[in-house]
């Protein structure tokens, strides 16, 4: 049988409530009643019993993560801030990965590991409306990114128009003139993608410059090879274009890598933008230029509204917040003297 407040209160000399005030912090006790229990709790390596804590507090202070892919340096960003804002607040964090998958989405917010965790935290590609609509989510649950709108459950986004509108102006004010976008996509995932074009249009046509569809490359997923082969394509047409606008970092790294297989010079040449501002970026040659999300503002709006569901601090009507986002301009568009 494991050690009980009571034999630590029979080795401090002390009440049974006292030790039980001492263990939960609790603050009015004296420096040496404090000291005294501390004292007896390492020396009979007291253990305290948290299935019992956490069945008068019905919760277990830990909050699950669902993000798509592990591999992606913009979701480990992501899981990072979680963590820290989670940590701040005296809850730990479980990241599982879903691979975009709609059954693997659909387990999450059908409860997954119900027992074991108070909440979760959503980044979903394939789930539909219907399915948050027509089952019963199990914890309560926050989503992130540009699905679902139209569901009854708190949201975090950034504003993916005006951020690919900014980086397709950062372009035209550099004199370029033909501005290629690599990243648009057709699948139900593609939201993210949807409105990165139709921000990337509209700078286009505000700046009085005619959209080119053949200046679109599309692009299943967002990986550096997608980025390569997307790139190749362009460099292979009759008019190749001295700018491109990637829908993320890794296409845009990609983009750079067959940029400089084929002979051409960035900035010079051809200016490379991304998205998502991962460190990668900061150390690649020449450093990209991107859109930064604020990612620790993201985790921390997450968290707490997640926090306000658990604790019932807030019961009102769902929420959706914007994060905000900036431009940063490094090499691959202003070159190295910038």
């Amino acid at each position: 049988m494991g050690v009980t407040l009571k034999d630590v209160a029979l080795r401090a000399g002390v009440s049974i409530k006292t030790v039980s005030n001492v263990v939960h912090g609790y603050e009015h006790v004296t420096v040496e009643m404090r000291q005294r229990v501390n004292k007896a709790l390492e020396e009979l390596n007291y253990q305290p019993n948290l299935p019992a804590r956490y069945l008068r507090k019905g919760r277990v202070s830990i909050l699950a993560l669902a993000i798509p892919f592990l591999t992606n340096p913009y979701f480990s960003d992501i899981g990072k801030a979680v963590i820290t804002a989670a940590t701040a607040r005296s809850y730990t964090v479980l990241i599982d990965s879903t691979d975009g998958e709609r059954s693997k989405e659909t387990l999450v917010i059908n409860g997954m590991y119900p027992h074991l965790i108070d909440g979760v935290i959503l980044s979903p590609l394939a789930l539909e409306a219907e399915d948050l609509l027509s089952q019963r989510v199990n914890v309560p649950l926050v989503l992130l990114g540009e699905r679902l709108f139209n569901v009854p459950y708190d949201h975090v986004v950034i504003d993916n128009v005006a951020a690919a509108r900014l980086a397709t102006q950062h372009l035209i004010s550099l004199g370029r003139k033909r501005i290629a976008a690599i990243g648009a996509q057709e699948i139900s995932a593609g939201d993210t993608a949807r409105m990165r074009l139709q921000g990337y249009r509209e700078a286009l046509t505000e700046a009085g410059m005619s959209w080119n569809p053949d200046l679109v490359i599309r692009s299943l997923s967002y990986d550096r090879i997608d980025g390569i082969r997307a790139m190749h394509q362009l460099m292979e047409s009759d008019t190749p274009p001295d700018a491109v606008f990637c829908f993320n970092d890794l296409l845009a790294l990609g983009a750079m890598r067959a940029l400089y297989e084929g002979g051409y010079r960035v900035p010079e040449d051809v200016a490379v933008i991304g998205f998502d501002d991962i460190k990668e970026g900061t150390f690649s040659m020449p450093s990209l230029s991107t859109i930064a999300p604020n990612k620790q503002e993201i985790g921390d709006l997450a968290v707490a509204f997640l926090l306000d569901r658990i604790e019932e601090t807030y019961k009102g009507e769902p929420r959706q917040a914007q994060a905000p986002f900036q431009l940063i301009i490094r090499e691959s568009t202003a070159g190295r003297n910038a």
